[in-house]
């Protein structure tokens, strides 16, 4: 039997992410709960079979695709804030700039909303999205507030609580987004939403007399 020709190979190596994008596509349509492999099969134009030899299972498939894209996100922004050496407010603004621009443009954002309408039937997914993406980004936002206040760069407020109000806004964006918007008469500028809040927060959290 000769060697597998280049194409194939390319083929191969394709084959996971394209499993995972119609993944997504009948998780967005269906729901968890109802998409079987065999949809996510004859979506990515594959045999049952070839999925398994990827992914152990329709949760593993889930997993795989929070964590190429959310998750990869997520990381992207913890390396970004570990990089950072300059002011916290820029460092601040710097991070939910990345966020809200997922948020406002990526397809991936159908994910968190898969979590919340069935956290209840399948709370090992749930578990898994609050360690993997919940705890990991709050903890980077908290840290970013909490280095701003040891600077003496924001006011004596508590992180915790300054990172779910920083979240909380682009989470409505997600969740409008993929909910709501099809019933807008015309498209929403999330960006600029998300810019107003950043905007709004930074103000609230500067230290006295430096509301730049």
């Amino acid at each position: 039997m000769g060697v597998s020709s280049p194409r194939w190979r390319r083929r191969k190596t394709a084959r996971p992410q394209e499993i995972l994008e119609a993944a997504l596509g009948c998780f967005a349509e269906k729901g968890f709960a109802a998409s079987r492999m065999d949809d996510i099969a004859e979506r990515a134009g594959v045999t049952k079979g070839t999925i398994y030899l990827y992914f152990e299972n329709k949760d593993a498939v889930f997993k795989a695709l929070v964590r190429e894209s959310i998750g990869a996100q997520i990381a992207q922004v913890i390396e970004s804030i570990r990089a950072y050496k300059g002011p916290s407010r820029e460092l601040l603004r710097n991070a939910v700039t990345m966020i809200a621009h997922f948020a406002a443009t990526s397809d991936r954002v159908v994910l968190p909303k898969i979590i919340v309408a069935e956290a209840g039937n399948f709370p090992e997914l749930a578990r898994f999205y609050r360690d993997e993406i919940i705890d990991k980004g709050l903890g980077a936002m908290t840290s970013v507030i909490a280095r701003g206040v040891e600077r003496g760069e924001f006011r004596d407020v508590n992180p915790d609580h300054v990172a779910r109000m920083m979240i909380a806004p682009i989470l409505l964006s997600i969740f409008w987004r993929t909910t709501f918007a099809q019933f807008d008469t015309e498209p929403y500028d999330y960006l600029a939403f998300l810019k107003s809040h950043l905007d709004i927060l930074l103000r609230g959290i500067a230290a006295d007399g430096d509301a730049s």
